[in-house]
């Protein structure tokens, strides 16, 4: 492109739609970039989103917002973005296939989840017979006999907070020993945490719940829900290239405005901030297109 966009936005999760949303209301040459990977996706069904009483799967919602920014005129592409690079007018975003250039962008890339190495596990995330995310759904296990998958403290914290809702909750750890240190230890077991440690060696699924998880050295035990806490990781690759800074969290550094370290590079959602909430995204998403709003105002 010989003009430069006003904007790049990469990712179409619930932060890069709602960012595209802002700035095609603001009048802005935007442009979304995207590679089909948002875990919003992967959302049975939601029922903590505002607005959706009855809950809302998340394809479904994703479709909702991206209809709503291309009706103001966003542009959203499947492309899969390769590198970004900071030049004297801006940015210049590579894919697969063409390059553009933009006065500003914004990182919605999101985080990859690091889930159990069982067989279907996508399709059982999908179905909710595999959880990862207390802080959506724990509601809906409430009363039920729960386990965590954890390898590291990630994993205590998670069980204990489940007994939110149910006090049948036990921490599969599957990690080193030494990896869960001797405080968590007696945190579960003062709090009535089971603890079991060793791998596990299969898994039985059926529609509704998770039946049967076979350990090697105990044999097989009984949930009706299933949590993964092995944590994730930010997708900060492309804002590591254009020189922006990490936190100690591994995910990027921002000021109030959602703004890099790298002036002109904003982040919004996961990748940012260990809530890992649609909401707070796409309000991290508000502020940073607004900030970039401005921000191009200034200088024109």
């Amino acid at each position: 492109m010989d003009e430069p966009l006003d904007a790049v936005v990469v990712g179409a999760g619930p932060a890069g739609l709602t960012a595209a949303i802002y700035l095609a209301r603001f009048r802005r040459r935007v442009v979304v970039l995207h590679d089909d990977s948002s875990r919003a996706a992967w959302i049975p069904r939601s029922h903590n989103h505002p607005g959706f009483p009855g809950g809302i799967a998340g394809l479904d919602l994703l479709a909702r917002i991206r209809a709503q920014a291309e009706e103001f005129g966003a542009v959203i592409e499947d492309a899969a973005v390769t590198a970004l690079a900071v030049e004297d007018h801006g940015f210049t975003v590579e894919t697969e296939g063409p390059a553009y250039r933009a006065r500003a962008v914004i990182l919605a890339t999101g985080v990859v989840d690091k889930v159990p190495d069982l067989p279907g596990v996508e399709d059982a995330v999908r179905r909710a017979l595999l959880r990862i995310c207390p802080i959506c759904d724990g509601f809906e296990v409430s009363g039920q006999a729960v386990a965590v998958i954890g390898d590291d403290a990630l994993g205590a914290r998670e069980a204990l907070f489940l007994q939110t809702y149910s006090d049948q909750v036990s921490l599969i750890h599957v990690g080193a020993a030494e990896a869960l240190p001797e405080a968590d230890r007696a945190r579960l077991a003062a709090h009535g945490v089971r603890l079991i440690e060793g791998q596990v060696a299969s898994v039985t699924l059926d529609n509704e719940r998770l039946t049967a998880l076979a350990f090697t050295e105990i044999g097989p035990v009984e949930f009706d829900a299933l949590y993964s806490a092995l944590g994730v990781r930010p997708r900060c690759g492309l804002a590591v290239q254009a020189g922006a800074r990490l936190g100690e969290d591994g995910r990027l550094i921002v000021d109030d405005h959602q703004q890099t370290t790298v002036a002109g590079l904003y982040a919004a959602g996961d990748l940012v901030r260990g809530l890992n909430q649609i909401s707070t995204a796409q309000g991290e998403a508000a502020i940073a297109a607004t900030a970039v709003h401005n921000q191009l105002r200034e200088t024109e």
